[in-house]
């Protein structure tokens, strides 16, 4: 049992790590200030291998960690809550439709619901620290652009790649 929680800890560390890098690997900055990034991926990866706590936390730190060191500070509470928010919506909506899915439509589904929550929520913060929502609209585009590289990569490698890996080996 002790080990089960070590291997889980260690594996939520690892993630936060991964989508920390794939947020800071590729960014294409959008109108507003922030920028279109591969982070999305991990994020609903995470919440797909470790469920709702473990992935929230992963992908809400790893992505709040890549906007402090990218110098994005002031997004980084938002991202922390809106990245957590996504992996727990990601994993919940997967679990809900998977039973009467293909696991790879399910998780079409989860992505599109968890990068919805994304839009969403930027357009929120935006609206907050730019005092418009006309100006904080600008961002949406972008952010649509993101959902769209973070729906379709996270799910083309889990289908491709992580699901084809023994669960005892993650």
């Amino acid at each position: 049992m002790h080990n089960k929680k070590i291997r889980k800890l260690t594996l939520t560390s690892v993630l936060a790590a991964l989508t920390c890098v794939a947020t800071m690997l590729i960014r294409v900055p959008t109108p507003t200030k922030g920028y279109v990034n591969l982070g999305d991926c991990m994020v609903n990866i995470s919440a797909w291998l470790l469920g709702p706590v473990c992935g929230g936390a992963a992908a809400g730190c790893g992505s709040a960690a890549a906007d402090i060191l990218s110098g994005y500070v002031i997004y980084s509470p938002a991202t922390l809550i809106i990245k957590a928010l996504m992996a727990v919506f990601s994993f919940m909506i997967f679990n809900l439709v998977v039973k009467k899915l293909h696991s790879g439509a399910a998780r079409v589904i989860a992505a599109c619901a968890a990068e919805i929550i994304m839009i969403l929520g930027y357009f929120a913060f935006e609206t907050i620290i730019y005092g418009s929502a006309v100006t904080a609209s600008a961002g949406i585009v972008g952010n649509i652009f993101q959902g769209i590289m973070g729906t379709a990569s996270s799910v083309i490698l889990y289908e491709a790649v992580i699901r084809r890996i023994p669960a005892k080996n993650i």
